[in-house]
């Protein structure tokens, strides 16, 4: 069936309808990763948005269980080049367009995603809308298209109550995992340390957080305009001035940037992609990293009381990472648990274990 992608800036192109045939109008956004096509698929983080693949073969190594990073895809819409028929894996347990199919999410194949990246990249993050109407008005479309706007995703995609996790092997410690959007793998990571895990739902109030006597509090990822969410801004400045060890990721760390008197901003295109260099300047080496944020903190609105930059982008300088000044306090724009991508960084949930387990130790 025929399928048809039409950009805000009026570019059209034609292909072939992959997933849902339902229209669907989102945000375009473009990822650079050749694999963990579903692990990005099942990201919280992509709510709202639809997903051009930079690579041109996907699903090759077909769907499996174990694979999601959450409970459910969230992307809205799905681009490639060419979607492999039928994968090719020892733990392929189905196809990725059944998969697409199966959870609604409407797709596109055959079109020069390539070309459709350098448009993302040169004009910017934009809204988009996939139809398998055979006959359409483009000026119509572009008033639905223009009008969309990504919001309330943060309440679309966390839990509705908390859930314990018990830690693997003997357990350690106790953490609060503030759940804006959380991996899966997230939680693993931490469990995997020795780590008791409870995950909370976005909106619980932080003396709520605080009353179960956890050694450590984490922000996790997340989807949208962190300033959007100017109700949980304000219980994460009290997890902050708690002094109890924090560790925050992603929007988690736009989060407590904007708690504490920074700002963030809208990027171009952002970053989506497992091949990200960021330089960690206190040991003055670089890491490749697996990143997918469209938001960033602002250098020059970081006051040098609050925090100092610790992590930048090597490709053009973007914030990446804070070492605040209270004691027991960092955060990071990219994912450490990666999922997909490289697993350089990892090393920062042994420094978020080894903080908790200091301040236990002074207790």
């Amino acid at each position: 069936m025929k399928a048809t992608l039409i950009l805000a800036s009026g570019a059209v192109f034609t292909g072939r309808s992959i997933g849902s045939t339902a229209d669907r109008v989102c945000e375009m956004v473009f990822n650079t990763s050749m694999t963990g096509y579903q692990e990005i698929l099942t990201d919280p983080s992509y709510a709202g948005q639809g997903i051009v693949m930079s690579y041109p073969l996907i699903g090759n190594y077909g769907v499996n269980h174990e694979d999601n990073e959450s409970s459910r895809p969230w992307a809205e819409a799905f681009i490639v080049r060419h979607l492999a028929r039928r994968g090719s894996n020892f733990r392929c347990e189905g196809e990725l367009d059944a998969y697409l199919k199966q959870y609604d999410i409407t797709g596109i194949e055959g079109v020069d995603t390539r070309a459709l990246t350098r448009i993302l990249r040169s004009q910017g993050t934009m809204n988009g809308m996939i139809t398998c109407a055979e006959h359409f008005h483009v000026e119509d479309c572009l008033q639905r298209i223009r009008a969309y706007r990504v919001e309330g995703t943060v309440e679309a995609v966390t839990r509705k109550e908390s859930q314990v996790y018990p830690a693997l092997g003997e357990q350690r410690l106790r953490v609060a995992l503030m759940d804006y959007g959380v991996k899966e793998n997230m939680i693993r990571c931490l469990q995997q340390r020795g780590c008791q895990v409870t995950v909370y739902p976005a909106h619980t109030p932080a003396a709520a957080v605080l009353s179960g006597g956890f050694d450590g509090v984490m922000l996790s990822n997340g989807p949208g305009d962190p300033a959007d969410n100017a109700q949980i801004i304000t219980e994460v400045r009290k997890l902050y001035d708690s002094n109890l060890p924090l560790f925050a990721v992603c929007l988690g760390h736009q989060l407590l940037a904007l708690a504490t008197g920074a700002a963030t901003r809208k990027m171009r295109f952002g970053h989506r992609g497992a091949n990200h260099p960021v330089k960690d300047l206190a040991a003055g080496r670089a890491f490749i990293t697996s990143q997918n944020h469209g938001y960033v903190v602002t250098a020059e609105s970081v006051d040098p009381s609050v925090a100092q930059v610790s992590h930048v982008n090597v490709n053009e300088g973007s914030v990446e990472g804070l070492r605040y000044n209270r004691p027991r306090c960092f955060t990071v724009q990219f994912h450490p648990e990666a999922s997909p991508g490289p697993r350089d960084t990892e090393y920062l949930f042994d420094r978020f274990v080894d903080m908790m387990e200091e301040a236990k130790g002074n207790a």
